[in-house]
């Protein structure tokens, strides 16, 4: 039998996806970010929001390393795969995340005004849909937290 998974093994990643999100804070987006894990808990893709940078509304962090990875090995099905965020997805990247088949999302801050993965909605365990994902929140939960409510504070 395997060791059951811990927070614990997700703090170094965190902490990856922490300066990421910190470089798109400084270039004016919400300072999230996001890294995928390979099967092995390799790191085989990390970004943060560019939002901003592209002028795009889903230039979100997890959506982009969906979509790097993706690419990368040339499948959609990202099964084996963990991604690691600062913030609770919202309702656009948790589906993303269901329908690329990950097997577990781990994130740090909850996010209760838009956070589809246990705040407002819990669309990667709905039973409802083809396929459902393992959670594991508050990573460095109040580190997110802070860089998020550092943002804000500076922006108004």
């Amino acid at each position: 039998m395997t060791e059951p998974i811990s927070k614990n093994d997700y703090v170094e990643p965190m902490r990856t996806a922490l300066a990421a999100a910190s470089k798109a804070g400084e270039a004016g987006d919400v300072p999230v970010g996001a890294l995928l894990l390979d099967a092995s808990g390799a790191v085989v893709a990390v970004d943060r929001n560019r939002r901003e940078e592209f002028r795009d509304p889903t230039a979100h962090a997890e959506m982009l390393v969906l979509s790097f990875r993706a690419r990368e090995i040339g499948d959609w099905r990202l099964t084996g795969h963990t991604l690691v965020v600062t913030l609770e997805p919202c309702p656009m990247c948790a589906g993303a995340a269901v329908w690329s088949r990950l097997d577990r999302i781990v994130y740090g801050a909850p996010d209760p005004k838009a956070g589809a993965a246990w705040s407002l909605y819990n669309i990667p365990q709905d039973r409802r849909l083809n396929h459902r994902i393992d959670l594991i929140d508050g990573v460095l939960g109040e580190e997110s937290t802070q860089l998020l409510e550092d943002f804000f504070s500076n922006k108004r």
